[in-house]
C-alpha cells in the first residue's frame, strides 16, 4: 500500500496552508512506495493534553535560527540538525522525528501551540523519538530532500513538514500540519499518529527500515535517471516552441477578471510574470501573442497593487491570497517576494512607462529599506504574520498589525479623510472580510484595505477632485502608518540575513535603480552585495556561507546562494562597469562549478557532495516561491562566458539546458525561468559596449529600453574583463583618451561600426 493512500488525515487542511508548488512534474504521485504496516496502524483517539508553561528550556536556546529559538522553551526535548542528535538515534535505536518549518510560517505557530507546547505530546514525542527541528531557510537542501519525499508520496507540501526517519536519515512517513487529537472529525491526531508509529517501530521495525531504504534508493534512481534524459534530450528542442507551449498554458490559467493564475489560494508567482515580459520581448512579429502575454503582466501587477495583499499603509507584499480576487492575505512578507516583484514592477515600467508600476518599486523599496534593514546593510529575512493587536493583548492574531475597525480609523482620522478612505479600500461597519475567509474568526470587524474604485471613481463618489482625493489619501495612509508604528506591537521579525535571498534583493534594486534613475537604490544594492562579501564570503576559500543572524552560521552556501548572488554581481556589474563585482562573480561562479556541477550528468546539485547528511543530493529545475537555481546558473553561465568569453562556460550551459531538456519539454510550464534562459541561448546575447569618456548619455538610454537579451559592457583599459575580452580590449584602445563616447552593439559575433548618435544607438538595440 503506498502513503498516499492514507494521506486523507491531512486533507483537512484549510485551502491556505496548501503549498504553492506542486509535486514534482517530472515524477508522478504515489510513486514512492510506503509501509503498509503504519497505514494498518493509524486509529482513532480523542486523547487530549495539558499545555505547558515556558519554564522549558532545551538545546535550540544554544542556536542563531530566530525560528529555533521560538522552540527553545517547548517541553519537547528538541535536537538542531546535526552529529549530536543522529549519533543519539543509532545509540538509542530509535526513529527520528524531523520537524521543518520558519519562523515567520502561520501554521508552524499553529502546530507549535497545539502540539509542541502540550506536555503530555512531548512527553510521546520525548520517549519514543530523536526529535530534530529544522529551520528550512538554514538548511535548504535538507528541507528540499524530505519535501520531494513528502510531495510524490502524498500529493501535496508545505510547512510545517513532519517526517519520521530511521536512525540512518531515510524517510518511511511524512506529512505536513498534523491537528491535535479530537480535532479533525475523528481523523487521526498527532499524538495518535506518534503513538501508532512508535508502536509500528517496535512490533515491526524491520519493514519500516526496508521502506526507508526502498525510497533513498527510488530517489537515487530517478536522479541517475536525468542522465539518460539528457542524452534523448540532445537537438529534440526548439526554444520558440517550447516558450510559446508554456505561453498557451498561462494563457489558458490567466484569471481574466481578477489577475493571476488558477484559482484560490493565489501566489504573484513572479517567475511566471518575468517569463511573460521576456516572451513578449523576443515575439516582435507575432503582435497577438505579444499583446497577450504583455497584458496577463500588466493585468496581473494592476490587480495585487490594488488588492489587501499589497499593505496600502505598510507598503510592500505579504505572501499570497486566501481568494481569489487578492482580498483577505495571508500576511507574512518575504524578501524573496519583494526583490522579485521589484524587478517585475520595474520591468513592467521599462515596457509601458506607466507610472503606476514605478509607483509600486518604490513603495516595495521604501518597506525593505525602513522595516528588513540591518544596519550595516544585508536585508532580514520576513515579517510575520501574527501579532498581537495591542500593547496588552495576550494573544497573537494574524494581520493585527494591518487590519482596522471603522472606528479606529474614525478616531484617526478627519471626517474628509475617512470618507476617501472607506469609499476607495471598501471599509465597512461590520469589516468587509468574508467569514469563509476567517476561520478562526481572528478578522471578526476588521477591514483589509483593498483599492475597489479607482482614483477618479473615488474622487467622484467623495465630491472631490482627483488632486484632492489623492492627497486626502496620501494624507490619511501617513496618520495609520504612525498609528501603526505607535500603538501596535511589530510583528516578529526574522533577522537572518540569507545570502540567495539578498542577491535576489540586489538584483531587484539594480533593476529598479537603472530603470528609474534613482542611485539610492543603487547604492542600497553596493551596500548589500559589501556586507555578503564582509561576512558571509570566505576570500581564501572563494565559498559563501548561507546566513547571518548575529554571526555568520555554520551552514555551507547552497546552489541557490551561488546562483542567485553571481546573478546580482553581474547585474551590478552592468549598472556601474566596476571591475570588482565581475570579479567575484567569476570566483563564485568557479567555487559553484568545483563544489556543485555533475560532470556526468549535466546541470548542478542543490548542495555540495561534501554533506553526507543529505542522502540524495538533488536538482532544482523547477521554479516555486524562487525560480530555480539550476535556470538562474544557466542564465549566468551565458552572461559570464559572454562577458569573459569562457568556452567551457558555454559547454556547460549546453550540458546544463540538455539535463532538463525532456522535463522542459514535457512540462515548460513548471520551469518558466529555465525556458526564459533558453530563450536567451537560443537568441544570443546582444552586447552593447560602452567606450569613451562621456558615455552617459548611452547608458541612460540603454536604461529605458527593454531589450531580454542585452548585455552592457563598459570597454576599459585594464581589469578582468579587459584581459579576458579581446573584442572589448580592442574597443577600450581604440577609444581611449577620447572625451566623446560611443557604443557599440554585438551579436552573432559581429560588431557594429560605433555609434554616437543617441537616435541611431537606438534604432540600432530595438531591432
Amino acid at each position: 500500500m503506498r502513503l498516499a493512500h492514507f494521506s486523507t488525515a491531512f486533507r483537512q487542511l484549510p485551502s491556505y496552508a496548501r503549498p504553492a508548488r506542486p509535486a514534482m512534474a517530472t515524477l508522478r504521485r504515489g510513486a514512492l512506495r510506503a509501509s503498509a504496516p503504519v497505514s494498518a496502524a493509524l486509529g482513532f483517539s480523542t486523547a487530549t493534553g495539558s499545555i505547558s508553561s515556558s519554564s522549558n528550556t532545551n538545546r535550540l536556546a544554544n542556536e542563531k535560527s530566530p525560528y529555533l529559538l521560538q522552540h527553545a522553551h517547548n517541553p519537547v526535548d528538541w535536537y538542531p540538525w546535526g552529529k549530536e542528535a543522529f549519533d543519539l538515534a543509532k545509540e538509542t535505536n530509535k526513529p527520528i522525528f524531523l520537524s521543518v518549518g520558519y519562523s515567520t510560517c502561520h501554521w508552524c505557530h499553529v502546530m507549535e501551540h497545539e502540539s509542541f507546547e502540550d506536555a503530555d505530546v512531548a512527553a510521546v514525542m520525548n520517549k519514543y523519538f530523536v526529535n530534530i527541528k529544522v529551520d528550512r531557510e538554514e538548511h535548504p537542501g535538507v528541507d528540499k530532500l524530505y519535501m520531494t519525499y513528502v510531495q510524490l508520496t502524498s500529493g501535496r507540501g508545505g510547512w510545517p513538514m513532519n517526517v519520521f526517519l530511521t536512525p540512518d536519515l531515510e524517510p518511511f512517513f511524512g506529512g505536513t500540519y498534523f491537528a491535535p487529537d479530537g480535532a479533525r472529525n475523528g481523523m487521526p491526531g498527532f499524538k495518535t499518529v506518534l503513538q501508532r508509529v512508535a508502536m509500528i517501530w517496535e512490533s515491526d521495525r524491520q519493514k519500516l527500515l526496508e521502506s526507508g531504504r526502498d525510497t533513498i534508493r527510488q530517489l537515487r534512481s530517478f536522479v541517475q535517471s536525468r542522465i539518460t534524459d539528457a542524452a534523448a534530450a540532445q537537438d529534440q528542442l526548439d526554444a520558440p516552441i517550447v516558450a510559446t507551449k508554456a505561453y498557451d498554458h498561462y494563457l489558458s490559467k490567466f484569471d481574466a477578471e481578477h489577475g493571476g493564475f488558477g484559482a484560490a489560494p493565489k501566489f504573484p508567482q513572479p517567475v511566471q510574470l518575468q517569463f511573460l515580459l521576456e516572451y513578449f520581448g523576443y515575439h516582435e512579429n507575432d503582435k497577438e501573442r505579444r499583446d497577450k502575454a504583455l497584458a496577463m503582466v500588466t493585468d496581473t501587477l494592476k490587480h495585487i497593487a490594488r488588492g489587501g495583499i499589497h499593505d496600502h499603509v505598510g507598503s510592500g507584499f505579504h505572501r499570497y491570497s486566501t481568494d481569489q480576487n487578492w482580498h483577505v492575505p495571508h500576511f507574512e512578507k518575504m524578501l524573496y517576494d519583494q526583490g522579485q516583484l521589484l524587478s517585475t514592477y520595474a520591468t513592467a515600467y521599462q515596457v509601458t512607462k506607466d507610472d503606476l508600476f514605478a509607483d509600486v518599486a518604490r513603495d516595495i523599496v521604501r518597506y525593505v529599506a525602513r522595516d528588513l534593514h540591518h544596519p550595516q546593510g544585508g536585508f532580514y529575512a520576513a515579517q510575520d504574520a501574527d501579532s498581537l493587536p495591542t500593547i496588552d493583548a495576550a494573544k497573537k492574531l494574524e494581520g493585527a498589525f494591518c487590519v482596522w475597525t471603522k472606528d479606529e480609523l474614525a478616531q484617526h482620522l478627519t471626517p474628509a479623510e475617512l470618507d476617501v478612505v472607506c469609499h476607495h479600500y471598501g471599509v465597512k461597519a461590520g469589516g468587509n472580510v468574508p467569514p469563509e475567509q476567517d476561520p478562526h474568526d481572528e478578522l471578526t470587524n476588521k477591514n483589509i484595505l483593498n483599492a475597489i474604485l479607482p482614483m477618479h471613481a473615488t474622487a467622484d463618489v467623495c465630491g472631490l477632485s482627483v488632486d484632492e482625493a489623492r492627497d486626502a489619501l496620501a494624507s490619511a495612509k501617513t496618520k495609520l502608518w504612525a498609528v501603526r508604528e505607535k500603538d501596535r506591537p511589530l510583528p516578529h521579525r526574522d533577522e537572518k540575513i540569507i545570502t540567495s535571498w539578498n542577491g535576489l534583493m540586489i538584483s531587484g534594486l539594480v533593476k529598479a535603480s537603472t530603470v528609474l534613475g534613482d542611485a539610492s537604490m543603487l547604492r542600497l544594492a553596493t551596500e548589500t552585495a559589501q556586507f555578503i562579501r564582509n561576512n558571509l564570503f570566505d576570500a581564501e576559500a572563494k565559498t559563501l556561507g548561507r546566513s547571518f543572524c548575529e554571526a555568520p552560521s555554520a551552514v555551507a552556501g547552497h546552489l541557490e546562494d551561488y546562483s542567485y548572488l553571481i546573478q546580482s554581481l553581474i547585474d551590478l556589474y552592468e549598472a556601474n562597469g566596476e571591475n570588482e563585482w565581475i570579479q567575484w562573480a567569476a570566483d563564485l561562479q568557479q567555487s559553484q562549478n568545483d563544489l556543485f556541477y555533475d560532470a556526468e550528468g549535466g546541470g548542478y546539485f542543490s548542495t555540495e557532495s561534501s554533506d553526507d547528511t543529505i542522502l540524495v543530493r538533488l536538482k532544482d529545475e523547477q521554479d516555486g516561491a524562487e525560480p530555480a537555481p539550476n535556470a538562474v546558473a544557466l542564465k549566468n553561465l551565458i552572461r559570464l562566458g559572454t562577458i569573459l568569453e569562457r568556452d567551457e562556460y558555454v559547454t556547460k550551459a549546453q550540458e546544463t539546458l540538455d539535463c532538463f531538456g525532456r522535463g522542459m519539454e514535457t512540462f515548460p510550464y513548471a520551469m518558466p525561468s529555465l525556458v526564459s534562459s533558453y530563450l536567451l541561448m537560443h537568441h544570443g546575447v546582444k552586447q552593447i559596449v560602452l567606450a569613451g569618456r562621456a558615455i552617459e548619455p548611452f547608458q541612460s538610454l540603454v536604461n529605458t529600453v527593454f531589450v531580454p537579451n542585452k548585455l552592457v559592457i563598459q570597454a576599459k583599459e585594464d581589469g578582468l574583463v579587459h584581459d579576458c575580452n579581446k573584442t572589448v580590449a580592442r574597443i577600450a584602445q581604440e577609444q581611449s583618451g577620447r572625451d566623446a563616447g560611443a557604443a557599440y552593439v554585438c551579436e552573432h559575433f559581429t560588431c557594429s561600426l560605433p555609434l554616437t548618435d543617441i537616435e541611431n544607438f537606438k534604432k540600432q538595440i530595438e531591432q
